[in-house]
């Protein structure tokens, strides 16, 4: 017997027959013998309705009316599968953020969780009642509810998980685990049968939109276990086979966990491309002291996120041109705040670019291989492909190039790393 949380997002539980199909995903882990406790998103589109029925009363409305308002997605689901789970003969019970408690922050509409009391969960665990627990909530120290933004329900199975010490957290998606790549652009694409945290969280933030970057980084930093799933296999698949120590014979899905445990390192694990870059080029700055800390300082101050970023000399030898890579929600903001400092830059002209994508090889065993880079450049040029900036890290390289070549590039470097399989 072991502890297990099973999340199930939006598309899941999108309507009552798929409620039953989780309920029976549930009963299969509880007749294992494993206690469970089960996190779940509000129904497919209902956070959208909801979101777009505040907007429609006032577009500038009270953040905490708001969560009050978003927060109640989730409370029908937990409701409708409790139901459900009693009625095929498993005790169960619905489970509120505040009901547990999940303390949260005041930052309505984007919460982070700062504290989780399992001891309650744990007590009606033991006494094999399952916990159906409304994902994407909390309470603030004012005991108003609050929610916690995007990918909130991922965040609070793994918080949940760590609170409750569990052995293993299941996020159950549309996908049957964490791939290579992306299936839809290369065919050859294998599962991975585990990855680290590491690997993980770069996947996840270039792009990989199969756990979101927040409950990966907290997974990693309370080393809970995780395993991406397909809530669309048969509710008779096998189950997770975990034992009371947290091994088991096998992982149906992909398993995300320390490094130590993966026995058998590739040198890259995977290839990730994000299309949400846009390029902001600063044509002929000042070459002198201090040029760099006044474009990123007025950035930095208003929050936007800098990536790439590349200098180089100017055609006129004399000065510099600066290129840097911002989330493309942000443009406009980036372009608005440079050009209000475009004066003090001393830039004759500021240039964007949209069709550009950050294509990413990653790979723990980068730490202990040399030529990664070389591979991926070569395997570009021979591609015609050219490369606009670079960036690298102890495990990943990633290149900005124009978009016309997103599908060509993940092909040729996904070959090139010999991760096509047989």
């Amino acid at each position: 017997m072991a502890r297990l949380v099973m999340k199930f997002g939006g598309t899941s539980v999108a309507d009552i027959g798929r409620i039953r199909n989780v309920a029976q995903h549930v009963k299969r882990e509880v007749d294992a013998g494993h206690e469970v406790a089960v996190v779940v998103s509000a129904m497919s589109g209902t956070t959208n309705q909801l979101v777009a029925w505040a907007r429609e009363m006032a577009p500038l409305h009270d953040a905490r009316e708001y969560d009050t308002i978003v927060a109640t997605g989730e409370q029908v689901t937990v409701g409708l599968l409790a139901i459900e789970l009693q009625r095929i003969g498993i005790p169960a019970r619905s489970w509120l953020g505040w009901q547990i408690p999940i303390r949260t922050d005041n930052a309505h509409g984007a919460a982070r969780i700062q504290d989780i009391d399992g001891a309650a969960l744990i007590e009606r665990l033991q006494q094999k009642q399952v916990a159906v627990i409304a994902g994407f909530q909390g309470i603030a120290p004012d005991n108003r509810i609050t929610t916690l933004g995007r990918g909130g329900s991922d965040t609070s199975a793994v918080a949940i998980a760590a609170a409750i010490k569990a052995d293993l957290c299941d996020i159950y998606t549309d996908v049957d685990g964490v791939y290579t790549t992306d299936p839809r652009i290369v065919a050859k694409a294998q599962k991975l049968d585990k990855i680290s945290y590491e690997e993980m969280l770069e996947m996840a933030s270039l792009g990989a939109k199969v756990l979101q970057t927040r409950s990966v980084e907290l997974a990693m930093v309370y080393r809970v276990r995780l395993q991406v799933r397909s809530s669309f296999d048969a509710p008779d698949a096998a189950p997770s086979c975990l034992r009371s120590d947290g091994s088991a014979n096998f992982y149906p899905g992909t398993l995300v966990c320390d490094e130590d445990e993966i026995v058998e390192q590739q040198v890259v694990s995977g290839i990730a491309y994000s299309k949400d870059e846009a390029k902001v080029t600063l044509v002929r700055v000042e070459d002198k002291p201090g040029v760099a800390a006044r474009v990123f300082g007025p950035l930095a101050d208003n929050s936007i996120n800098v990536d790439m970023i590349i200098q180089n000399l100017s055609d006129d030898g004399k000065s510099t041109d600066i290129t840097f890579t911002v989330p493309q929600a942000e443009l406009a903001r980036a372009e608005d705040v440079i050009r209000k400092a475009q004066k003090e830059i001393g830039c004759k002209q500021v240039k964007t670019d949209l069709d550009v994508v950050k294509v990413s090889v990653i790979g723990i065993g980068m730490r202990s291989h040399s030529g990664v880079a070389k591979t991926m450049f070569q395997t570009l040029a021979d591609k015609g492909i050219n490369i606009l900036a670079i960036t690298t890290s102890e495990i990943k390289v990633s290149v900005l190039i124009s978009s016309e070549y997103t599908e060509l590039a993940v092909r040729a470097l996904h070959t090139a790393y010999n991760l096509d399989g047989e």
